[in-house]
């Protein structure tokens, strides 16, 4: 691949993965309840699912789904189900009473002080999320057949091409995951040490979720 084409791939990659949606919520919403490090497994996830969308374009498969009617509506609904039972999961979410503060421990960073939810979610639970939560978007994968052909040239050997997108894709996306969706949602954990904070905080994640989910299946 030319420096110049890969110069272009990664700057839509950062404008993709910076596009404010249903990724970038789950991701805060990690950083908030178990911290910003447990948060990659949830990225970890949601990576997972972009590298399957990229082998479903590969193969050709994404032309049978953007082509089929029936089965792009099953998924996007299912996608948007998905989507709302998170959100009212996390509108229903009991707060978790936030243990009293220790004096010796006052200049503590918010990195060494354990969240209010910190062990309420296993690591692969929180993977797992990630990865239904991308995977579960028919759109993407009509997105990435759009995207993709851009940067591949037919007439020179596909695997490589396609390894150098798929890292692309991948590395900017855990980049712009982690280290400012995350980070943005980091600032705000003090109100996680309190219940009336917390329960703001479940009930904004909780609607942004619903609401992805409401726009998905309405949403042509």
């Amino acid at each position: 691949m030319q420096l110049s084409l890969w110069a272009t791939l990664l700057a839509a990659c950062f404008v993709i993965s910076f596009t404010p949606g249903a990724g970038a919520i789950n991701t805060m919403g990690n950083s908030l309840n178990v911290g910003f490090r447990r948060s990659i497994w949830g990225i970890l996830g949601q990576q997972a699912a972009l590298v399957v969308h990229i082998l479903i374009v590969a193969a050709g498969l994404g032309v049978l789904v953007a082509g089929s009617p029936v089965a792009f509506e099953i998924i996007r609904y299912a996608g948007a189900a998905y989507l709302v039972y998170l959100g009212i999961r996390q509108l229903l979410a009991k707060p978790q009473q936030p243990a009293a503060a220790d004096d010796d421990h006052e200049d503590e960073t918010d990195d060494a002080r354990p969240a209010p939810n910190a062990g309420a979610e296993s690591r692969w639970s929180m993977f797992r999320r990630g990865l239904w939560v991308n995977l579960l978007n028919p759109k993407a994968i009509v997105f990435f057949l759009a995207f993709l052909p851009q940067f591949i040239r037919p007439e020179l050997p596909l695997l490589p091409q396609y390894l150098i997108v798929g890292l692309t894709v991948v590395v900017v996306d855990v980049i712009v995951m982690w280290g400012f969706f995350a980070v943005a949602a980091h600032s705000l954990r003090r109100f996680t040490r309190s219940v009336r904070g917390q329960r703001v905080l479940n009930g904004v994640f909780g609607t942004l979720f619903i609401a992805v989910g409401v726009l998905l299946a309405v949403v042509h």
